[in-house]
């Protein structure tokens, strides 16, 4: 097991009566954490791990870590996306997961349907989505976020065919977008999410030009922070950027390009905010079930322990 050797040569299963949740990544290992903390009485560990986009590398973790933790997240793809309440699999990405035979493995699509449509709506009394102008990066991936600016009447570009197949054709309704996912995604789910998706070091490279006039047009930038980062051009002054998973790299790169305020559909727990597909893990790890949880079930926790979105004046 040559492979792990590195990855795992200094890790620490949890201590007795904690609950342990780990996220394997595609993503860039810079990016890894460990935060300690307890949730409703119960003591948890919230740990990521990145496998610099290497495949092979996350599903060998996998593997290693099979039944020794309470919860995989899967960070970097997504396992499948809900569009329009029908769920798309990523076969290669499931292939990714096969070697998680006995824990949970989540990827936050769940929760995306649930937390973020929740969180557009406590965020329409504090900015008003009607009188704001959004460009969604990518919406197909978190549909219930689409859906629920729409239904608060907001000016919204959702820019799927225009960073994700290089396509300059703006989105701009809800029902299109609902189309375009019913004939695209059979298709695109058969094909490597890295196609789409940037993982490794393409997280901390750019594409400037790219949709620039449609960053230039929009108050707020919604939708997956690397995604949001990739096709970013230089200036963001004024802008507001509506995300999840953020670093303080992150925070000092907003900062630099002049954006004004950073909402956080996840709360931070230690030094960071974490990406829904730990907080789905954490769920699911609490309820001791070994497979997802329901809409309701989802819900019902983030009442409970008072999730809301997090401002952040830059």
């Amino acid at each position: 097991m040559h492979l792990m050797s590195d990855l795992l040569k200094d890790w620490q299963p949890a201590p007795a009566g904690h609950k342990h949740v780990v996220s394997v990544s595609l993503g860039n290992s810079k990016r890894n954490a460990r935060e300690t903390f307890t949730l409703l009485g119960q003591p948890f560990i919230l740990e990521r791990l990145g496998t610099d986009g290497d495949s092979a590398r996350a599903a060998e973790l996998f593997r290693e870590l099979d039944g020794k933790v309470d919860a995989f997240g899967l960070g970097g793809a997504d396992l499948y996306v809900i569009a329009d309440g029908k769920r798309y699999m990523f076969n290669n990405v499931r292939k990714l997961v096969a070697n998680a035979r006995t824990t949970p493995v989540l990827d936050g699509s769940g929760l995306k349907n649930t937390l973020e449509r929740d969180a557009i709506a406590q965020l329409d009394p504090v900015l008003g989505w009607r009188s704001k102008r959004v460009l969604m990066v990518s919406a197909v991936d978190r549909f219930g976020m689409a859906e629920a600016l729409a239904e608060h009447h907001a000016d919204v570009v959702y820019g799927d065919l225009i960073f994700g197949l290089n396509i300059d054709r703006p989105i701009r309704t809800i029902g299109t977008l609902r189309t375009v996912a019913k004939l695209a995604l059979p298709a695109i789910t058969k094909l490597p999410q890295d196609w789409f998706y940037p993982t490794g070091e393409k997280q901390e490279s750019s594409v400037e030009g790219k949709g620039t006039k449609y960053y230039a047009w929009a108050d707020v930038i919604a939708g997956d922070t690397h995604y949001a980062k990739r096709y970013a051009p230089r200036n963001l002054q004024g802008k507001t950027i509506l995300t999840q998973t953020i670093t303080a790299a992150d925070r000092d790169w907003m900062r630099e390009r002049g954006v004004a305020r950073l909402i956080t559909t996840t709360p931070r727990m230690g030094s960071r905010n974490f990406a829904t597909n730990v907080l789905e893990a954490m769920f699911v790890a609490m309820s001791g079930k070994k497979h997802a949880l329901s809409e309701t079930e989802y819900l019902d926790y983030i009442r409970q322990v008072g999730f809301k979105p997090e401002i952040n004046e830059l």
